[in-house]
């Protein structure tokens, strides 16, 4: 088995879930996957991780991620709607490129589907890789129609597929007369992962980049914080996140969610020791396990329709 290990800063949720989200993608991937943190120095808090076979864990999940294909689902009978009149965009939600459905973006057919009616915003996803031996990993989370929270933060005319295509192969600009496509816009990992992948596999939440949408789970890419006036639309401003915790956040919440104990008060839990995905999702959601547990509490802000995740405190006597 091989492990490894990268930094992680426990007060950003997003990176909590996003560690999750690598735990869950390893055991698809490599098989046999564990992964825990270790807090032992404070200054300098990792998330280990370990599974089969002698690559960087890490690494063989980066490496997946910048060679999938983003392909929507839906049950059969399930059709896009026609194109709506396009109306300006509130000042609330970052600029993307990536809003709109393509005509030729036809969704998989499902004979299973989370939700009891399917959405075209909220559409799940599946990760495809061909070169992977075509290895899927599913992402519907903000779909679930079962009792569980679904913990969809995104709202407007964002879908779910494009978010996630914007996080994997970044935006481009509108394209000019005379050109085949725009300069690009933003950079997703795929980008960041051909640009240094060594970089990347060791640090992978540290290296940010602006981006024009999101899931909102990185808080370091919220635009709450500046609320008299500014507006990242009307000043044509990035907004720096990682999307390596965008995408991964998403998977690592496809079978475990945080516990929001009252309106918008979210509590999390991570884990000092090895475990399986099967221990894992308890311990994100808070539950009270045999093992070495630190728990964190922060509030999701809100931004037009949008729910943004903020920074967390630790709780002292949970």
């Amino acid at each position: 088995m091989a492990e490894a290990k990268i930094p992680v800063d426990l007060s950003n949720p997003g990176q909590v879930f996003a560690c999750l989200g690598f735990l869950e993608a390893a055991d698809v991937l490599l098989g046999s996957a564990e992964g825990g943190f270790d807090w032992t120095k404070e200054a300098d808090v990792s998330f280990r991780l370990r599974a089969n076979g002698a690559e960087n864990p890490f690494g063989a999940v980066l490496r997946f991620l910048a060679d999938a294909k983003v392909c929507r689902y839906a049950p059969a009978t399930y059709k896009d709607p026609p194109p709506k009149e396009k109306k300006k965009q509130k000042k609330e939600e970052p600029a993307s490129s990536q809003d709109a459905i393509s005509p030729g973006d036809i969704p998989e057919t499902s004979e299973t589907f989370p939700a009891p009616e399917p959405d075209q915003m909220s559409l799940p996803i599946r990760l495809v890789n061909n070169s992977s031996r075509k290895r899927v990993i599913v992402v519907s989370h903000w779909s679930d129609g079962s009792s569980r929270n679904n913990f969809k933060l995104y709202a407007g005319n964002r879908s779910a597929a494009n978010i996630a295509r914007a996080m994997l192969m970044g935006s481009r600009e509108k394209s000019k007369k005379g050109q085949e496509q725009g300069g690009v816009k933003t950079h997703g990992l795929q980008a960041l992962w051909r640009g240094d992948s060594k970089a990347l596999e060791g640090n992978p939440f540290g290296i940010v980049t602006p981006m024009g949408g999101s899931y909102n789970f990185d808080p370091r890419g919220a635009w709450t914080g500046i609320d008299a006036g500014y507006s990242p639309n009307d000043q044509k401003h990035g907004i720096a996140a990682s999307p390596a915790v965008e995408i991964l956040a998403a998977m690592g919440l496809e079978h475990a969610r945080p516990y929001e104990f009252e309106t918008r008060k979210v509590r999390y839990g991570v884990w000092g020791c090895l475990l399986a995905p099967l221990l894992a999702r308890p311990a994100l959601g808070a539950v009270p396990l045999p093992f070495p547990m630190r728990r964190f509490v922060f509030e999701l802000d809100l931004s037009g329709k949008n729910k943004v995740v903020t920074f967390a405190q630790e709780e002292t006597n949970p």
